[in-house]
């Protein structure tokens, strides 16, 4: 035991006003609580207690010193509560909603990682590529791309992504590789049914606006869909650099045309406007931007 354990077994021994009575509140023996006692006297080397076998009185050196030891067992319940305090703040619920690409390819893994250091937390994932209004609907947090309208909302960058033309090693084999945007109109392209003009893909080169008529076989609205798509070489893709990390780093797909700029937005992480976020949805929303601040960091590498 340390000093202050010994001076925090003084105040209550004080107290309780007798040994037995204060070791039951310690969880220890009379004897163990007696050796304390004389230990701390040996350590100050006063005498703290006049011991009779029906009452204790304080020395001069004892009364001195209870004070002190009562603050110090005030203090320790203060950060007791604190901690009790802080883990209730941390306990409890966290309603999300992102879009149903980047739960996909990000969020399995990375709330996984988020609950091993926080396992109090309750994460309730909502994948929607609708508009949901955070406030009505009940949800802390949600993650926004493009230029957000409502005053309501805080918002906070989370990444910046770009479209990036792909294709499989595969079909590059097969179908040779496009050189220049042009190029697309003799290739195989995979459409998104997302968007109504789909087959009319834009790039950008030197402040030059380039529009290419493209066709191909297969349309859908998923991106991770065009993905599979793209990557058993069924044709060209464009899909958000965010998706693309792993199939690139690990080339099974190839970045095309990277000489031309193509569409980019921002993305947020936003939560309805108040005074202070409960401290769960604090430590979530601070883990998710530093989280994709590193991923950005190693797409960039790519």
């Amino acid at each position: 035991m340390s000093e202050m354990d010994d001076l925090a077994a003084f105040a209550v021994l004080i107290e309780a006003g007798s040994f037995t009575l204060a070791a039951e509140q310690l969880g220890c023996s009379k004897g163990q609580l007696s050796k304390r006692i004389s230990q701390l006297e040996a350590t100050f080397s006063v005498v703290l207690l006049h011991r009779t076998t029906r009452r204790l009185s304080l020395t001069a050196a004892g009364a001195a010193l209870l004070p002190q030891a009562q603050a110090l067992v005030v203090q320790v319940e203060r950060a007791r509560q604190a901690l009790a305090r802080l883990k209730d703040d941390l306990a409890g619920p966290v309603r999300m909603t992102v879009p149903v690409s980047l739960g996909e390819t990000f969020f399995d893994g990375l709330l996984l990682e988020f609950s091993r250091q926080y396992p109090q937390v309750q994460i309730e994932l909502e994948l929607n590529n609708s508009y949901r209004d955070l406030a009505r609907d009940g949800f802390d947090l949600g993650v926004r791309s493009g230029t957000l309208e409502s005053e309501r909302l805080v918002a906070r960058p989370l990444l910046a992504w770009h479209e990036m033309t792909c294709a499989s090693p595969a079909y590059l084999e097969q179908h040779g590789e496009p050189q220049t945007p042009a190029d697309l109109a003799t290739h195989s392209c995979l459409l998104n049914s997302h968007y109504s003009g789909r087959e009319e893909w834009l790039y950008h080169q030197q402040h030059e606006l380039l529009r290419v008529r493209v066709s191909g076989t297969f349309a859908s609205n998923h991106y991770n869909l065009l993905k599979k798509a793209a990557l058993v070489g069924a044709g060209i893709a464009r899909l958000p650099s965010y998706v693309l990390h792993t199939e690139l780093a690990e080339g099974r797909l190839r970045w095309l045309l990277r000489d031309y700029q193509t569409r980019s937005q921002p993305m947020y992480l936003v939560h309805p406007y108040q005074g202070g976020l409960p401290r769960r949805t604090q430590v979530l929303a601070d883990y998710l931007v530093d989280w994709f601040k590193r991923s950005g960091e190693a797409l960039d590498r790519l």
